[in-house]
């Protein structure tokens, strides 16, 4: 069995799973309206509990409001180790446009919201997502960042965290409150954000890679495909259990409304990747740079 299989993190004051679940695919399709089958939607997050997840990730801005709904239905009220990570920072338009706004109205109307959604009276922890639809830009985060530690001083939000961010917005969001997580594209192919993810576990903050549709450009890897064939595993099992190895705090959020693919990304968490295999992966880096297609 793989040590990572059963490791957690502290994630604020709640030790987590390392493996999560990421709950954006079950909303309707392109992340907008409700599912074709919200009772089976509902049976992936009660099986994804069941399996030992303990984090799960989702945003008022999936639907909208459909994940949370869901969420609610099938969890709520919810055990005391459930930690729900949620993010700000976009709405969407009648026409399921993403409008990228970080206005403290928005902001506030959007704490409240989810609150509403997920049947909570406090969040576990909420993302700023910021930067622009597909990667991160260099802008400043004090506005928006301040206006949710003023949430969180007021007793709404238990801790907070940023997404789509580069190093130096990390550094100044720090300056206003504590981050607990980061959340950025990256994945075995993708790793430009190695720098940050070493700096990151030397503060015991968590580092979150997300995966947008389309996104996941190692699946399209043949080495990746040769490499999981060898282990007698699914590319994206093996693409998991790299993050997994890459470093200790490192939390995974992959997502599905699938129940057999949930099944295969958690059993990513005890997929013993050998050191040859591994050294593989390593060398993907650079083979494709894509941005993300899709917002998060």
């Amino acid at each position: 069995m793989s040590d990572t299989a059963t490791s957690t993190f502290l994630l604020g004051d709640r030790r987590v799973n390392r493996m999560g679940y990421g709950a954006m695919q079950l909303a309707g399709p392109g992340v907008f309206g409700p599912p074709r089958d919200p009772d089976a939607a509902r049976a992936v997050l009660r099986a994804a509990v069941a399996g030992g997840v303990n984090h799960i990730d989702t945003s008022d801005f999936y639907g909208p409001h459909v994940t949370n709904r869901l969420i609610r239905e099938a969890l709520h009220p919810y055990r005391d180790d459930l930690t729900i990570v949620t993010k700000l920072g976009a709405v969407r338009g009648a026409d399921a446009s993403w409008i990228m706004t970080r206005t403290p109205d928005s902001l506030i109307q959007g704490v409240h919201d989810n609150l509403a959604n997920l049947g909570l009276d406090v969040l576990d922890v909420v993302n700023l997502r910021v930067g622009g639809l597909h990667e991160p830009k260099e802008e400043s985060i004090e506005e928006p960042f301040t206006v949710l530690a003023e949430l969180q001083r007021k007793g709404l939000i238990r801790h907070l965290g940023l997404s789509n961010v580069t190093a130096a917005q990390v550094a100044q969001a720090r300056a206003i409150a504590p981050v607990v997580c980061v959340q950025n594209y990256y994945n075995v192919a993708f790793r430009h954000d190695d720098a940050l993810i070493d700096g990151l576990r030397q503060a015991g903050t968590a580092y979150v890679p997300f995966f947008p549709l389309g996104g996941f450009s190692p699946l399209q890897s043949s080495t990746l495909s040769e490499v999981a064939a060898g282990l007698g595993a699914t590319p994206m099992q093996v693409a998991l259990a790299w993050l997994l190895r890459r470093a200790p705090n490192i939390l995974l959020i992959p997502g599905t409304s699938s129940l057999a693919h949930l099944e295969e990304n958690l059993a990513a968490a005890f997929l013993v990747l050998p050191p040859e295999a591994a050294a593989i992966l390593d060398g993907i880096a650079g083979a494709a740079g894509n941005v993300p297609d899709g917002a998060h």
